[in-house]
């Protein structure tokens, strides 16, 4: 059985009755990388271990404030499971390098699994205080800096670089997937029996995962190189991407987006609270849109198949504008539906972003340049959110929320012209087929974008 799009053979013989063309390019399916058993059995995995992920969140949170009173509490809990990722993200980058990942995730895994079983059996117990979960939150955090960066540059060992955007994509699918169930089904249980049965829930969730990685055949990964252990590792990772203008704009834009536009719990509790006066069902309305908008924008990543610096450039300037038509929308229902379109856009630059640095980062590398991506894209909450409120209390969340939005697409203009001018690209405006169509093309190239 052929493994691959298909090995190479004799060419038929050519007749002049039959001329010789190339078969079609075959088009990327939604699903490809499903086809792979070891993604196949990691993605299984991750279903069930997403949704307890979720669980998790909303009873962690629920918890302290029902043990403190203290909204103070619930966002330093917030604060201790990121920390570790701001404070040890790159050193993470340079151990997963190092190590094997499978291995890797077994034992990050494990340690979160049990740090689940860990508040399960202290709340049911009634023994669970405050200082408990703000343990088991670091605890968390501590792991995710080895999880993280390992989770994502495992992908590519599983699937290699074909259908590495592919997977990339349902992954990013799976995890908005939890993201619609995990709430739900935590709100039940947190209401029916108590945040102890959630934990132990998230807990258990990790058996998953656990056994699909165990079930892997190891020789059917994408074997990597591992970096040697040796000294200034880190500076060298850091160099490497200061050698590399593709991935380093690539992660400044992703800063710029996360830090400004990705605020969404500051601006969607408060139009649901200040501008529509319309309560906690508005707000879990909002997120519930966004979560099904940012789905259905994996999943047609995943359709596309390859990431271009222009689908990742197009997408943050369609995320910003969004944003700024959805803080003057006159009406909730029409704030409500431009919810989808935002969590799609916002899903593009995030999947685009991802599959682009890791397809266009040496394999040695991966580790540490994905570490330092994803500390630029989780850290930018923690030093967003502030700015955010501060503007939504000083001037409202319209203002606020615009904001953001023109940021975010002003940076996306900006990164793409400076691309585009040290790739020697200029900005052409043309018509194709009876449609307007702006793209770039090579400067010496000029006679070629003359409107038809």
């Amino acid at each position: 059985m052929s493994t691959g799009p298909g090995a190479d053979s004799a060419p038929a013989p050519a007749t002049h009755d039959t001329p010789s063309v190339p078969p079609p390019a075959r088009r990327p399916t939604m699903f490809a990388s499903l086809r792979v058993r070891n993604y196949r059995l990691f993605f299984l995995g991750q279903v069930v271990s997403n949704i307890g992920t979720w669980m998790q969140r909303i009873a962690q949170d629920w918890l302290v404030l029902s043990l403190t009173g203290s909204a103070t509490a619930v966002g330093v809990t917030t604060a201790l499971q990121f920390l570790p990722m701001l404070l040890f993200g790159l050193y993470g980058g340079v151990l997963v390098d190092r190590l094997p990942k499978r291995r890797t995730l077994l034992f990050t895994q494990s340690a979160m699994a049990l740090t689940g079983i860990a508040l399960a059996v202290l709340s049911l117990s009634g023994h669970v205080q405050v200082w408990h979960v703000y343990v088991a939150a670091f605890a968390v955090g501590l792991a995710t800096v080895l999880d993280n960066p390992a989770r994502q540059a495992f992908v590519s060992e599983m699937v290699g670089p074909d259908q590495l955007q592919n997977a990339v994509s349902l992954n990013s699918a799976n995890f908005q997937s939890a993201r619609l169930i995990g709430p739900a089904v935590a709100g039940v249980m947190i209401t029916g029996v108590g945040t102890g049965w959630a934990f132990l829930f998230n807990g258990l969730s990790f058996v998953a995962p656990l056994a699909g990685l165990l079930l892997m055949r190891s020789r059917e990964l994408h074997a990597v190189e591992r970096a040697p252990r040796g000294r200034g590792q880190l500076r060298e990772g850091l160099q490497y991407v200061a050698g590399r203008p593709d991935l380093i704009w690539t992660i400044v834009l992703v800063g710029f987006v996360s830090t400004f536009g990705f605020n969404f719990p500051v601006y969607l509790s408060a139009f649901a609270d200040d501008v529509f006066h319309a309560g906690a069902g508005s707000y879990s309305l909002f997120n519930t849109l966004m979560a099904v908008g940012s789905l259905a924008g994996a999943l047609l990543a995943a359709r596309r198949g390859t990431a271009r610096m222009r689908v990742l450039v197009a997408g943050a300037v369609a995320f910003g504008t969004m944003e700024i038509v959805a803080s003057a929308a006159p009406s909730l229902w029409l704030f409500a539906l431009l919810m989808a379109p935002i969590g799609m856009f916002g899903m593009t630059v995030n999947v685009t972003a991802n599959s682009s640095v890791q397809l266009g980062t040496d394999p040695a590398m991966r580790g540490r340049v994905m570490a330092l991506y994803m500390m630029v894209f989780m850290g930018g909450a923690p030093i967003g959110a502030p700015i955010a409120g501060w503007v939504t209390d000083a001037y409202g969340v319209r203002a606020g929320m615009a904001a953001g939005g023109a940021v975010s697409a002003a940076a996306a203009v900006t990164v793409g012209l400076v691309l585009a001018r040290m790739g020697n690209l200029r900005l052409a405006v043309g018509w194709h087929h009876g449609h307007p169509r702006v793209r770039f093309v090579p400067r010496e190239e000029r006679e070629l974008a003359t409107v038809a």
